[in-house]
């Protein structure tokens, strides 16, 4: 692509590289000029302007963006994407339904990499969509790229994108109490988390917090989440909640997560049925550790101990004003 000033009479045909305003209207920046556009131009005073000029080897910025959404999203019904229209070098990719979306990264830093005219940019691996949440942006920053460029960037796409939909919609919150049944404010920030991925709490309850009536609870329960909201914070792989987990006949996969809010977070499994230990934080609409947990168990991705130590990167967050015990000591 050849770009940069050139006589009126020689822009026919050329890509106008910036928006010029005229006595009537103004002609945008990416438009293809024609015959009549340059004598309204030239009535208008103008003698030279600053195009772009394809080569044949190029691609238009409008067709290639589209070509590499495609790759990215070969199949857009079946990845849970749909892909919008190619304007100015620009194509959104957006959700169709609530759920995670699951990125390789991996392909779009190398997509990224082919070209620097060539751009992907996406939200972060595993953040919650609901229809209509935008998930990526594909944008060719020039007018045009090599089309040997843009093949390679289509290969090395190759379907890095898709949503996964909340496959587990039935959800058991067990709270404990000491001395005081619960407030109830647990109960409705836990709520609000679900319906927002189209999920139901169906069932809760409170129990004492003791290691036997809380097993009796896990184990007599037939949703497919079961969330624990002790009314004592969780401070050991052997507190009261992790261990009436394993005398329901479960077993605690892991303790603690590099995420604050929510470091007290365990989760486990119970003859298939996911089991989360939540951290006192979730009492709280707010977002915390316990979120990026809850939202992929609710979506069928698999969640290792490995994943959970993982997080720590991006897993400090918002200080709460009502925190006992600030991180950072306040002024007087």
């Amino acid at each position: 692509m050849k770009f940069g000033p050139v006589p009126l009479a020689q822009a026919l045909g050329g890509v106008l590289a910036h928006s010029l305003a005229l006595g009537k209207g103004r002609l945008r920046k990416g438009r293809v000029l024609s015959a009549k556009d340059l004598a309204g131009l030239e009535a208008e005073g103008y003698t030279d302007l600053v195009i772009a000029r394809l080569d044949p080897e190029d691609i238009a910025e409008d067709a290639a963006a589209d070509r590499l959404a495609h790759a990215l999203v070969p199949d857009p019904a079946r990845a849970g994407l749909r892909i919008g229209a190619a304007s100015t070098g620009r194509v959104n990719l957006h959700a169709t339904a609530p759920g995670v979306i699951e990125i390789d990264t991996a392909r779009i830093d190398s997509v990224n990499a082919v070209h620097p005219m060539i751009t992907v940019a996406t939200l972060h691996p595993w953040q919650r969509c609901t229809d209509g949440t935008m998930v990526a942006t594909i944008k060719i920053i020039a007018y045009a790229v090599p089309e040997d460029a843009l093949e390679r960037a289509c290969a090395a796409a190759s379907a890095a994108l898709r949503l996964r939909p909340v496959q587990r919609r039935s959800v058991h919150l067990i709270e404990t109490s000491i001395g005081e049944p619960a407030s109830g404010k647990g109960r409705r920030a836990i709520r609000q988390r679900l319906e927002r991925l189209g999920a139901d709490l169906s069932r809760s309850q409170t129990v004492p917090h003791d290691t036997a009536p809380l097993a009796e609870a896990i184990a007599t329960s037939d949703a497919e989440i079961i969330l624990i909201l002790t009314g004592s914070a969780t401070s050991d792989l052997y507190d009261t909640a992790p261990e009436a987990l394993r005398r329901a006949g479960g077993t605690v996969s892991h303790f603690g997560m590099p995420v604050d809010p929510g470091n007290l977070l365990f989760f486990g499994d119970l003859n298939g049925t996911p089991v989360i230990g939540l951290p006192g934080c979730a009492r709280s609409p707010a977002l915390n550790g316990a979120d990026w947990v809850l939202e992929r168990i609710l979506c069928g991705v698999p969640v290792s101990a490995q994943d959970i130590m993982g997080m720590g990167v991006g897993g400090l967050l918002k200080e709460p004003p009502s925190r006992p015990r600030p991180r950072e000591p306040r002024s007087s």
